[in-house]
C-alpha cells in the first residue's frame, strides 16, 4: 500500500510493506507492532476528549520514527531520520498521522479468502 502527501511543499512517498516492521527494528531496535499498539493513547484525541494526561502518555518519537520508516521504505534514498526530519521546516504531525493511518493499518490487518 502506497500514499503520496504534500508536506511543507513537497511531495513525499509513503509505503507499507511486508519488510517495513523488519525496516523499523533494524533502524530503532523496536518491534514495529508494539510501537504502534502504544499510539492507542491517541484514540482519546481522535473522539476530541484529550485529557493532559492523555497528551502525557503519548510517545512523539514513536510517531516521527513510524512516519520516517513509512517514507523510507518508499525511498530508499531518504536520509537517516533526524537529517530527513530537518530537511522540514514545517512537519505537521497531527496532520500526516490521520493521513498515514490507513497504512499504519494495513499493517495489523489480516485478509480474509
Amino acid at each position: 500500500m502506497e500514499k503520496t502527501l504534500t508536506i511543507d511543499g513537497r511531495e513525499v512517498r509513503f509505503k507499507s510493506t511486508a519488510a517495513t516492521p523488519l525496516r523499523y527494528k533494524a533502524q530503532f531496535g523496536k518491534d514495529y507492532f508494539s510501537e504502534i499498539l502504544k499510539m492507542e493513547s491517541l484514540a482519546n484525541v481522535k473522539q476530541g476528549k484529550v485529557s493532559s494526561k492523555d497528551i502525557q502518555k503519548i510517545d512523539f518519537e514513536i510517531f516521527y520514527n513510524i512516519i520516517w520508516v513509512l517514507a523510507k521504505t518508499a525511498d530508499r534514498n531518504i536520509k537517516e531520520p533526524m537529517e530527513w526530519l530537518d530537511g522540514f521546516d514545517e512537519f505537521p504531525l497531527m496532520e500526516i498521522i490521520p493521513e498515514l493511518q490507513d497504512l499504519i493499518i494495513a499493517s495489523l490487518q489480516t485478509k480474509k479468502k
